[in-house]
């Protein structure tokens, strides 16, 4: 069996020579099936690949990366995977990966803290990727990262703003105006919001798209209440818009932190919609499960991650020239709203 090297029976890969005697053709065509070139015939092509199924034969993909330059891998570096945002990015990233012919290789920032961004980058070059996804926020990139991401084709997801490098991003300032306007449009004097941390890019933008719209409407702006995208930051804040009966329309910055508000609310006796409407952002998979089914911004995550493997894969193989992306929010009206009673 061509899998075994001697009568002691140690098992070794089966090579290129075996699939080639194993198939009745040269060495030559074997290589040729392999690199995907398209001058084998079919019926040899069929031949050849039979055998390799047969044997159990794998291309030796560090040679062929020798050969072509490419190592058909995309690095992927990311601050987090907790957030329902990161791990749905992340899943549509691999897919799209995969259907492109690539691999991944993860390294969460977190576990290389004191090396910041710049060890991620040594790190994904020791395991010799063609291309590197960088999904965090805006403000853990710096002006000393750039270099870095300048010496190989690189997409950042998520970063937010006007950035001198390819990004792809969801329209956040979008979202937060389409939720604003909802409960404006239902009679709503003016709209609370629970934000998220005040270090996060997405936080901010939408905060600042809320209040943006609110002088649009000349609608007085309350005070923004901070949470850190949890549901117990939410219900705490929650609690201190229910004391205040003027408090008609919440604006949460996640769905997280919206379910929190909305059991708060309760807690103290503000009926959801009838007393407080309440809106999130994300549209999570459990948000139309909420009690009442929570409105919200959905975010198209899916989109993301695949634009931005294809935008990368563009650089890559083609030398594509990548700007900015942003993909489009929208409003999913459900039971947590109605128009106001006052």
């Amino acid at each position: 069996m061509a899998a075994r090297a001697d009568d002691a029976r140690v098992w070794r890969a089966p090579s290129i020579i075996d699939v080639a005697r194993e198939a009745g053709v040269s060495a030559q065509t074997v290589s040729r099936v392999a690199n995907g070139m398209d001058i084998v015939r079919p019926a040899t092509r069929e031949k050849v690949l039979a055998a390799m199924d047969r044997l159990g034969y794998r291309p030796n993909s560090a040679a062929r990366a020798l050969k072509s330059g490419r190592f058909r891998t995309l690095g992927v570096i990311m601050s987090g995977l907790s957030s329902y945002g990161n791990m749905r990015t992340l899943e549509a990233i691999a897919n799209e990966a995969s259907r492109a012919g690539y691999s991944l290789a993860l390294t969460p920032l977190w576990t290389i803290a004191q090396a910041g961004l710049a060890g991620a980058f040594v790190r994904l070059a020791e395991q010799a990727v063609d291309g590197v996804l960088v999904v965090l926020e805006a403000h853990d990139l710096h002006d000393s990262d750039l270099a870095h991401i300048a010496g190989i084709p690189a997409v950042v997801v998520t970063a937010g703003g006007s950035q001198p490098y390819p990004t792809v991003d969801i329209d956040q300032a979008q979202g937060a105006r389409l939720a604003t306007e909802h409960l404006l449009g239902l009679g709503h004097r003016t709209v609370w919001h629970i934000s998220g941390p005040e270090d996060s890019f997405s936080a901010r933008d939408r905060a600042a798209s809320w209040e943006a719209t609110l002088r649009a409407h000349d609608r007085e702006v309350p005070p923004v209440l901070h949470g850190d995208w949890s549901a117990a930051s939410g219900h705490a804040a929650g609690l201190r818009l229910a004391a205040d009966p003027s408090v008609t329309a919440v604006f949460a910055a996640n769905d997280e932190m919206a379910l929190g508000a909305m059991r708060a609310l309760r807690e103290a006796g503000r009926i959801v919609p009838d007393d407080v409407s309440v809106v999130g952002f994300d549209d999570m998979d459990m948000a139309a499960d909420f009690q009442p089914p929570l409105t919200t911004v959905h975010q198209y995550f899916d989109r993301v991650g695949t634009a931005a493997v294809e935008m990368l894969v563009d650089r890559i193989e083609h030398r594509g020239e990548a700007g900015q992306g942003l993909v489009p929010t929208e409003l999913v009206v459900r039971a947590s709203t109605a128009p106001s009673r006052r």
